[in-house]
């Protein structure tokens, strides 16, 4: 293989149209989950504006690229995937057929190991490093609206009862629904960004809009519009007020849940959900083949899902005191955090400390 690391801002604009170009026909080629955005050349060149390390090895057959290689490296040789820990897609893109070897690879890169928690299907060269495979729910919209609801009422027939039935309510006590697909008042954004960090703080999470970066990210992203590519704000409406709001990014084919959340004033009326229907209806109506509720464990992306693609976690190392040692520092954390999620035994009590934490943290703790 001849491989070139370079910043992404270096890579030629012929270089990032060939990139592009292979996602659009990923799925062609049965590599469908190449084309996510996460995996977008736009999404890395994002991100390098706010994170160091960030490069991409393009590897090269008779002087034409064959495959794209986005990662971070640290000084000493650490690599993780772009944007680990907020990318819901992780990996090499890649022409149809095109076979590597990973250690070859990251040798190349000038990693001694690279961790990975998102890893896209059909990434076999990393596959000795993979420790856990994990379901990450999808919604198809490839086949309309209308299709997808004939699947809820099959599948889920009580749950989409209840939330038309709540829409009905919200209209009658509220006023008019109005949804906006691709919102672009900033404002709309803010307020989005406010209601996610309460939501982290009344549940006990991390709230991700402290950092910095990830709001620069974010904002970046907003304003980031191409053919293949845009990061995409929805609002729903009721009588004018923003009730609840998603942002994440697009590419031609598929659309990524990144950060949902509503106006707790409407919890009762389940907004979120509602917010999801419209979305799910729009993506639909705009060619998109999929929308990828992200891994994790949510009773309402059970309710919402048509199937699961799965992805997986690890650390593809070779042989070098710094692989070993990352992995000794996040090998045991990691696989406490996936006990804890997989057991339910587990997982709901430490959920309702979580919570409790959060109540203690906004104000609102009572005995």
């Amino acid at each position: 293989m001849d491989i070139a690391v370079h910043r992404p801002g270096e890579l030629s604009a012929a270089d990032r149209a060939t990139w592009t170009a292979m996602q659009s026909k990923a799925h062609l080629h049965g590599a469908p989950e190449l084309a996510n955005p996460f995996l977008s050349p736009e999404f890395t060149l994002a991100l390098d504006r706010y994170r160091r390390g960030v490069r991409v090895a393009v590897v090269r057959e008779d002087g034409e690229p064959v495959a794209f290689f986005p990662h971070q490296r640290s000084a000493t040789g650490v690599g993780r995937a772009v944007g680990l820990g907020v990318s819901d897609s992780q990996g090499l893109v890649h022409r149809p057929g095109f076979i590597w070897d990973a250690r070859e690879l990251l040798r190349a890169c000038g990693l001694a190991v690279w961790e990975f928690d998102h890893l896209a299907p059909g990434q076999e060269a990393f596959g000795s490093g993979v420790t856990g495979t994990f379901p990450s729910p999808v919604i198809d919209t490839a086949d309309g609206y209308e299709a997808y609801l004939a699947h809820l009422r099959k599948n889920a027939p009580k749950f989409l009862r209840t939330t038309l039935a709540k829409e009905r309510k919200l209209i009658r006590s509220v006023g008019e629904l109005r949804y906006v697909h691709d919102e672009r008042d900033p404002a709309a954004l803010r307020t989005l960004m406010r209601w996610k960090s309460a939501q982290y703080r009344r549940t006990g999470r991390s709230d991700r809009f402290t950092q910095s970066w990830i709001i620069g990210l974010v904002d970046h992203l907003f304003h980031t519009r191409t053919p293949s590519f845009a990061g995409l704000l929805s609002v729903l409406y009721a009588d004018g007020r923003p009730i609840a709001a998603h942002f994440g990014p697009r590419s031609e084919r598929i659309m990524c849940c990144w950060f949902p959340s509503y106006d707790p004033q409407f919890a009762k009326f389940s907004p979120g959900l509602l917010m999801h229907l419209r979305i799910a209806e729009a993506a639909a109506a705009d060619g998109i083949a999929y929308i990828d509720l992200g891994r994790g464990q949510k009773a309402y992306k059970d309710s919402l899902k048509t199937r699961e693609i799965m992805v997986s976690e690890g650390w593809m190392m070779r042989r070098h005191p710094v692989a070993l040692g990352h992995w000794a520092h996040r090998a045991p954390l990691r696989a406490l955090r996936n006990t804890v999620v997989e057991r339910p035994e587990l997982f709901e009590p430490a959920d309702k400390l979580l919570k409790r934490i959060g109540e203690f943290r906004s104000g609102r703790f009572r005995n």
